[in-house]
């Protein structure tokens, strides 16, 4: 298994559970899942696919992490505790990207051609989250923990929620709570709220005007 250096570096600087280079190369999944996918990368690019899928197959059993390796991930590609991570065949990625635990980039079709996502630079996709299809998700876009991504997000923009829902553009909030992996938004609670509220202020003029 051979480290990109990219990747060692990026390990080192996201990772604060990390002793030295030395633990990142014998211990860190991720690290590991990132530096077998590369490897069965090039096979698949040279037609060696038994090969290069074997190595897949290593990878998912020594670090949980399933990624498919005709999908394409750029530099510095960072995914911390690789349990449960899985990429597809068409999937791409672009530079400075990092995945959290579960996350899925899947497709949603059968057909053969492109059917996975692609990710732009600088993009963050927390713990459990899907993004599903063959959609574009931006530069530097955040995409919450437990967040279903189904559709195409902008450049700039912070997506949480079932489905993904844009809540921060370009540093302007879209809703109305920040992007916390612990306490995200709930739309249908906050809808609720918001029908109990005014169903409280009725009750309160109505009884006003059974007085008069």
């Amino acid at each position: 298994m051979i480290i990109d250096p990219d990747d060692l570096a990026v390990v080192m600087e996201k990772d604060p559970a990390i002793v030295d280079e030395n633990d990142a190369i014998k211990f860190h999944t991720g690290l590991q899942a990132v530096s077998m996918y590369r490897e069965s990368h090039q096979l698949w690019l040279a037609g060696e696919k038994e090969k290069a899928r074997e190595i897949n197959f290593i990878a998912h059993q020594l670090t949980g992490c399933d990624i498919h390796p005709g999908a394409t991930i750029g530099k510095r590609f960072f995914i911390d505790h690789a349990t449960g991570v899985v990429i597809g065949e068409t999937t791409i990625i672009g530079d400075n990207v990092s995945l959290y635990q579960g996350v899925t980039l899947g497709g949603v079709s059968f057909n053969k051609g492109k059917r996975h996502p692609t990710i732009g630079n600088h993009v963050v996709i927390g713990c459990n989250a899907c993004v599903l299809g063959n959609i574009n998700i931006g530069n530097n876009v955040r995409i919450g923990a437990g967040s279903v991504v189904l559709k195409d997000v902008p450049d700039d923009c912070t997506v949480v929620g079932v489905p993904g829902r844009v809540v921060r553009r370009a540093g302007v909030k879209t809703y109305d709570q920040d992007l916390n992996h612990n306490d995200l938004p709930d739309p249908f609670k906050e809808k609720i709220s918001e029908l109990e509220k005014q169903i409280s202020e009725l009750k309160k003029e109505l009884a006003e005007l059974k007085k008069e």
